[in-house]
């Protein structure tokens, strides 16, 4: 059985009736496995991940929808996070006997009924979109909602599928094709916003940093702190590891320690284990020494 994974973010992370009826939604749908779904209120999002067949997942990114379009006003919505729809961004990922083709295929299908059905514009990005000004969600999502009908009207930008408008109150999706990403949160102890966007700009790659690192710094008003929140792109290339290190450093030159680092929803093991080595320089190490791996292969033969 092919495993594809799914992630879609959402542009709720407050109230709570409507996070569980999100995901209830999922859970209705046969043959879909919801894995974990979080919500950050100082970014007002939550991110949904589960796995499945093609058909299903389309059915429960189509399900998500119906929920989340009548629910979600961007209109009303303010948080820390950019966002250019209710549904923000959908990516889907191949895990095991999938192959990335297939993943943009699904993504093309689910973009066109997503159009068609609820009027919601979208974009396709990543290995989904044939247009190379169009890959990166960054420059699809710039503006945001607020200065998306502006956008929507410039040359080169009409969606790759449904109305050349935002939809009044949900204004536009971006669904796409990808690799496993990690997001990757570090949280600093300070209330210094300037200071956690000098260190996102010193290691992000559009400004000068790591390949495969998006970050920007926010502030979580609840707490009092800011943090550097980044999406890790290819761990195997930039792990983790690195980029605590990075920010560590960055942050001690303006005289700030780290407080605590998080992972958002779900991460692969390749990714800890990596990190475990270098941290408690492991030598020969392999990945047959995981308790869990070993027992996999046991079964599996």
């Amino acid at each position: 059985m092919a495993v594809i994974e799914c992630v879609p973010n959402v542009s709720e992370g407050r109230r709570k009736d409507v996070v569980e009826a999100l995901v209830e939604a999922i859970r209705r749908v046969p043959g879909v496995r919801l894995l974990d779904h979080s919500s950050d209120s100082a970014h007002n999002r939550s991110v949904i991940t589960m796995a499945g067949e093609a058909a299903p997942l389309k059915a429960a990114v189509l399900a998500l929808f119906e929920t989340a379009v009548p629910a979600i006003d961007l209109r009303a919505h303010s948080g820390g996070h950019p966002r250019l729809g209710a549904v923000d961004v959908v990516p889907f990922i191949p895990i095991e006997g999938a192959t990335l083709d297939e993943c943009v295929t699904l993504a093309q299908e689910t973009g066109a009924e997503v159009a068609r059905r609820f009027q919601v514009p979208v974009f396709l990005y990543e290995e989904a979109s044939t247009n190379p000004a169009r890959k990166n969600l960054e420059d699809i999502r710039r503006g945001e909602f607020e200065g998306l009908a502006a956008k929507l009207s410039k040359p080169g930008w009409a969606p790759d599928y449904g109305p050349p408008a935002p939809h009044p109150s949900a204004g536009a999706s971006v669904i796409g094709a990808r690799m496993p990403l990690i997001a990757y949160n570090i949280n600093l102890a300070t209330n210094r916003l300037d200071v956690a966007k000098k260190i996102a700009a010193a290691i992000r790659f559009s400004s000068g940093g790591f390949r495969y690192v998006k970050a920007m710094g926010i502030a979580l008003e609840d707490r009092g702190i800011v943090q550097v929140s980044m999406n890790l792109t290819n761990y195997e290339k930039t792990p983790i590891f690195r980029v605590f290190e990075a920010v560590t450093r960055e942050a001690a030159r303006y005289g700030v320690n780290v407080l605590e680092s998080e992972i958002v929803g779900l991460v692969p093991a390749a990714a800890l284990v990596g990190t475990a080595e270098h941290v408690l320089q492991l030598s020969s190490f392999t990945p047959n020494q995981i308790l869990e791996n070993r027992l996999r292969d046991t079964r599996e033969k």
